[in-house]
């Protein structure tokens, strides 16, 4: 039995699939379900039963799950310490990115961030996810993700999860110009009771900002009418440009507007916000490379007025 071993045998049960497995581990899928065969051999049980469509753990692999987990976190404990008396940091860091919030985040250069980071410590690896923000909540509270940059739908973060806000901003309608019922040239804003039987162009469930309109909606009695529902603020804009109905979106730069010909109307009574946050455990990381990761992301890309 060795590490590599086990590590193939808990990413297949993570992945429920061989393939998917392979391709996280950037190995042909012959190779890791060879491995795997043979750690099955040398316990003398089956791990995993694959029968059916998706792979899932026997009664025995279930039993042995944990131990290969720690079995694989202690001799990456072995590498961490031996590496900080190297003063060496190596390993990967996972951080998950909502959908649109790197565009956003317009205050600053996310990737310029991680180019500096990668020339310091080139033997870390950082993995980038995108998927909406009630996915990686979860995700963080599993540790499958160190940090992530998520869209907020309520005020207070979810239990063990701890925030520092990087983009506060008021949620705006863009309209059409051509409009009749909305635009006018001294316009500026509409109350979102305005918007109940329009429809309406949104991010998709499990979304910060779509958590908002939701909510407030709700709260006004009725339930938004969502005509299209896309990833990317860019495109609803684009969407709402054609007439296709009002995109709430986060306010939007001021070449985009004119580009597209938008009129731009803050949403009131009441008055919604879009806000972007750097999400983390808040016991914190565990590895030191993350640990740093967490800490030039918090010192790096606090916005003034935000922080």
């Amino acid at each position: 039995m060795d590490i590599r071993q086990l590590r193939y045998l808990v990413t297949v049960a993570e992945e429920a699939n061989f393939t998917r497995a392979a391709a996280r581990l950037h190995l042909a899928q012959p190779g890791v379900s060879a491995q795997v065969r043979q750690l099955e051999k040398e316990l003398g049980h089956q791990l995993l039963d694959r029968s059916g469509r998706s792979v899932t753990l026997t009664e025995v692999g279930e039993a042995v799950l944990p131990y290969a987990r720690a079995a694989i976190s202690a001799v990456e404990a072995v590498r961490q310490t031996a590496d900080e008396f190297a003063g060496l940091l190596r390993g990967q860091v996972t951080l998950g990115l909502v959908a649109g919030a790197a565009a956003a985040a317009h205050e600053f250069d996310l990737a310029a961030v991680l180019a500096r980071f990668h020339v310091d410590h080139p033997q870390v690896e950082i993995a980038l996810t995108e998927k909406t923000s009630e996915w990686m909540l979860t995700a963080l509270r599993q540790g499958e993700l160190d940090m992530a940059m998520i869209g907020l739908a309520n005020a207070e973060p979810p239990p063990g999860v701890s925030l520092q806000v990087l983009v506060d901003e008021p949620l705006v309608a863009a309209v059409a110009p051509d409009d009749p019922a909305l635009t006018s040239p001294d316009r500026t804003s509409i109350p979102l009771a305005e918007l109940r039987d329009r429809p309406l162009i949104s991010l998709p469930r499990g979304t910060g900002i779509r958590g908002v309109l939701d909510r407030a909606c709700a709260q006004a009695g009725f339930q938004p009418r969502i005509a299209f529902q896309a990833a990317a603020p860019l495109f609803l804009a684009q969407l709402a440009a054609r007439g296709l109905g009002v995109a709430v979106v986060p306010a939007l730069p001021a070449d985009t507007v004119s580009a597209f010909g938008l009129q731009m109307l803050e949403i009131t009574e009441p008055r919604l916000r879009g806000r972007v946050a750097l999400a983390w455990r808040t016991d914190g990381p565990t590895s030191p490379a993350a640990t740093v990761v967490l800490e030039l992301l918090r010192t790096t890309l606090t916005v003034p007025g935000t922080g």
